[in-house]
């Protein structure tokens, strides 16, 4: 109770820290400025527009899933909603010559978002847990369902398409090359993730960790975490609601694709899988998820069937995700006893990978026979080609999937004798928490 109610003020941060933490931002947007000069190619910028959109989705979901704890199965509508106005604010304003450039139309969207993030929101985070999601899942189906319904505004199966380069310009650009919409896509992100990460150091931000975390003693101290809620709602879709603006400027389209489960599920997996309990967390993820679709896409036409199995894998032996993993070997790196724990890991790695190829290759035949039991049996999955007919090919599958499981269990239980007598010194010198 102590914690809650002390009027004491926080230590002013020392000078160092200060220069610590501006300079993160500063080398952040440094960064973003040099990037198009290593990476200059179309695919590249693409594929960091495409990031950089997402980093602001997964954010705007962390802001309801690891800072308030409301899990979300329908943050889509929002993140599609402010792309589909955003798509028709591009027409209004092209039609009508408005003296609006393009690099505040994102802000249509968020306000898009915000909207019906007010409209939706208090009847929704009336409830937490399970019965905040089942209502998010149902206004996500209603919204997706009548986006093939009005096609007035949705536009049907089609969508709606804009020209983004009729818009007013600024210092002559059109935003029709790739590299100015990637500086676009990069500023806006920029910008969102210090908004967000202020809105985290907030009282509003502290409430809401402590309405995750204990609402019965939030209200007891005399705060409404319904209103907690609803205000960490409303944020959430307005910062959701820029990255749709962002992904149909980006694309020049909006579809119901935008509005679907999968746009609601990816940024789930994001999220969880960089890890929630960290702000950094959502972009880790959201990196990690966009690189790996677009890279298992070209390598698998099952891509999605891996993407579900990562996922498992993450919420079974790494509930705190890649951050979670990451972070829990820092007191290790300050005791100096990371180097203990190291030769374990490579021990396990092998039989760790040999399962994982044996798990592929029994996959890849499986999906084979039974999608295409005509075709021939010749296929090619991670750039390798081979016969899934072969017997030899399932034999391989066999005995690399459960020997190497047999194994690898074996392994990884010395990676836990050698985590523990590496955590016990680290502990002994005060640095392991």
């Amino acid at each position: 109770m102590s914690d809650l109610t002390s009027s004491a003020a926080p230590p002013y941060p020392a000078t160092a820290e200060k220069f610590k933490f501006y300079g993160l931002w500063v080398a952040a947007a440094i960064a973003l400025l040099v990037l198009p000069k290593l990476f200059s190619s179309g695919g590249s910028l693409t594929t960091f527009s495409l990031i950089g959109i997402s980093i602001i989705f997964s954010l705007s979901y962390n802001i309801l899933l690891g800072q308030t704890g409301l899990l979300s199965f329908g943050h889509a509508v929002y993140y599609g909603l402010g792309g589909f106005l955003v798509i028709h604010a591009i027409n209004i304003i092209g039609m009508n010559k408005l003296p609006i450039p393009l690099p505040v139309v994102p802000l249509i969207g968020g306000l898009t978002g915000l909207l019906f993030a007010v409209l939706l929101g208090w009847v929704s985070t009336q409830r937490s847990g399970t019965a905040f999601a089942m209502i998010s899942l149902g206004v996500a189906e209603l919204v997706a369902s009548s986006a093939l319904i009005l096609r007035t505004f949705f536009g049907g199966e089609a969508g709606i398409s804009a020209n983004r380069t009729k818009l007013f310009r600024v210092f002559d650009w059109s935003f029709g090359p790739q590299i100015q919409i990637y500086y676009l896509v990069a500023a806006w992100t920029l910008l969102a993730v210090i908004a967000m990460y202020a809105l985290t150091r907030t009282p509003l931000g502290r409430m809401c960790n402590a309405v995750r975390d204990n609402p019965e003693r939030v209200q007891f101290v005399g705060y409404d975490p319904h209103v907690v809620r609803y205000l960490a709602f409303c944020f959430s879709g307005f910062f959701a609601g820029i990255a749709g603006a962002l992904a149909a400027i980006n694309f020049e389209i909006a579809n119901s694709a935008y509005l679907g489960a999968v746009q609601s599920g990816t940024v789930l997996f994001a999220t969880y899988i960089g890890g929630v309990g960290f702000f950094i967390g959502p972009i880790i993820g959201a990196i990690f998820v966009t690189l790996l679709s677009l890279g298992l896409s070209d390598l698998t036409p099952v891509w999605q069937l891996y993407f579900g199995l990562i996922f498992i894998a993450v919420v079974m032996f790494a509930p705190g995700g890649i951050t979670g993993l990451l972070m829990m070997h820092r007191p290790l790196l300050k005791a100096g006893r990371l180097s203990k724990v190291l030769p374990s890991y490579l021990i396990a790695f092998v039989p760790t990978l040999a399962m994982i190829v044996g798990l592929i290759l029994a996959i890849e035949t499986t999906v084979h026979f039974t999608v295409n039991p005509g075709e021939d049996s010749h296929i090619k999955a991670f750039g390798v080609r081979f016969d899934a007919a072969n017997p030899y090919i399932w034999a391989m599958a066999a005995i690399l999937l459960i020997g190497g499981f047999l194994v690898a269990r074996k392994t990884w239980t010395w990676v836990g004798h050698a985590w523990d007598d590496a955590t016990s010194v680290a502990r002994e010198k005060g640095v392991a928490s």
